[in-house]
């Protein structure tokens, strides 16, 4: 079909797309006076993802946690448990006419008051997160501007105070559980010292606090204290000896031409006692020397063979002790979680800032006149021109050459003009009248 028999169509059934389109536009006109109008009240709320946490310093700002996050919020806004604390706050369980209203219901609903009115509060309740920003904007939609306005504030109000709830209630629980975590850790710590206790009272090792026991600690200091004693290396005479050598040859050689009581001959005897003197004291120190580094290697060897001999008993007694460190290392981080959860469960303060309080709704967000006409307005002329193709397709007229020639395989030599048709509409003849009907009517019977 080419756009000309398209239009062709179109115009020969025009008033079929006339009266579709008039039908639809009064029909929405006649909706919108009976339909009740609706009111939306909007309360806004900022999420302070980027603030960190005043006890945890966690951070939400992640963006695929962040998405989850909002998204857990929209669904916490239309919960039962929010909507019951709206429904108490607003004092609705002792309003007559919802009472009234309530006793009213079909016998096949089998809720209770506050679950049923929750479920009008959840019913109105609209939450989304406005595009570029971490602005919660919650809704709530109400035949009363007022009520609107009222039930909004309320939603935000016990949904901040939800939240808080949860996150107290949470910290709670989960301190809890640590806490008796921290109590069987500390219940295993005491029985791993005790036993630690009692085999080094058994063994009489004591392991020192950097990890090695008492008789490694004597082996190590023995050593050190047997290399600094030990004599040195003598490769010759002393300076002392050679010194009194040199003394007696010039003793012997002086005797030779002085008298035994000349001063030269008696000064040096006097200095050959002194060095001697001298030389028996050195002699003396290195043989103790010598003495005492025997008796160091000794007991070197002894504190040797005994530590070799407790190797076994001293790295069971260290088993013990990191069983006991691993212990005390489990009690302090339970301990430690336990008092961080103790005190968040006390805060008082969420990341939710509210922002302002709704507004009155001065005009209603349903029924939307000039939306809902021009939206009759199209559907009424696409279902026009949907009848009229429908129409035309099952009742098909020729009205064009395109026609005859798609109809007849054969070539097309004139085209002859028809008579003049009376106006119709929706196939009944129009009344013409007048001098130009006249004419019309002559101008068919030729």
């Amino acid at each position: 079909m080419s756009i000309i028999q398209f239009l062709r169509i179109l115009w020969a059934r025009r008033w079929v797309t006339v009266a579709a389109t008039i039908s639809c536009v009064l029909g929405a006109f006649i909706v919108t006076l009976i339909v009740p109008p609706r009111y939306s009240a909007y309360s806004r709320v900022m999420m302070d993802l980027v603030k960190p946490d005043p006890v945890t310093g966690q951070v939400t700002a992640a963006p695929s946690f962040a998405r989850a996050y909002t998204k857990t919020q929209i669904e916490l806004i239309k919960d039962y448990r929010v909507a019951g604390q709206v429904v108490e706050d607003l004092g609705w369980l002792q309003d007559p006419n919802l009472i009234t209203q309530y006793d009213m219901r079909g016998p096949g609903d089998d809720r209770d008051f506050r679950r049923w009115a929750a479920q009008r509060v959840i019913d109105g309740t609209g939450a989304s997160l406005i595009e570029g920003s971490n602005i919660l904007e919650i809704s709530y939609t109400s035949n009363s501007p007022e009520s609107a306005r009222t039930v909004a504030d309320a939603l935000r109000k016990a949904y901040i105070d939800t939240s808080l709830a949860f996150r107290r209630e949470s910290a709670r629980r989960t301190a809890e559980w640590y806490e008796a975590q921290a109590e069987k850790a500390k219940t295993v710590l005491v029985s791993a010292e005790a036993a630690k206790t009692a085999y080094e009272k058994q063994t009489g090792i004591v392991l020192q606090d950097g990890g090695p026991d008492i008789e490694s600690a004597k082996l190590s200091a023995l050593a050190a204290a047997s290399a600094a004693s030990a004599a040195p290396v003598i490769a010759g005479p002393s300076a002392s000896a050679l010194q009194l050598a040199q003394i007696d040859a010039s003793i012997a050689q002086a005797s030779r031409v002085l008298g035994p009581n000349h001063p030269d001959l008696i000064a040096m005897r006097q200095q050959r006692t002194v060095m001697a003197q001298q030389v028996a004291q050195e002699r003396s120190a290195v043989g103790a020397m010598a003495g005492a580094s025997a008796v160091s290697a000794g007991a070197l060897e002894r504190q040797k063979n005994k530590v070799i001999g407790q190797r076994d008993q001293v790295e069971r007694l260290r088993q013990l002790q990191a069983e006991v460190d691993l212990r005390r290392s489990q009690f302090e981080k339970a301990a430690a979680r336990t008092a961080e959860l103790r005190q968040e469960a006390e805060v008082g303060e969420t990341n939710l800032v509210p922002l302002g309080s709704a507004v009155t709704p001065q005009s209603p967000s349903f029924p939307n006149m000039p939306l809902i006409m021009f939206g009759a307005l199209g559907f009424g002329l696409g279902f026009g021109v949907l009848v009229s193709l429908l129409i035309e397709l099952f009742g098909r007229r020729v009205r064009g050459a395109e026609d005859v020639t798609a109809i007849i395989d054969a070539p097309l030599l004139a085209v002859i003009a028809g008579p003049h048709k009376p106006p119709t509409f929706l196939g009944f003849s129009l009344p013409t009248g007048g001098a130009r009907g006249a004419a019309r009517r002559k101008f068919a019977n030729a």
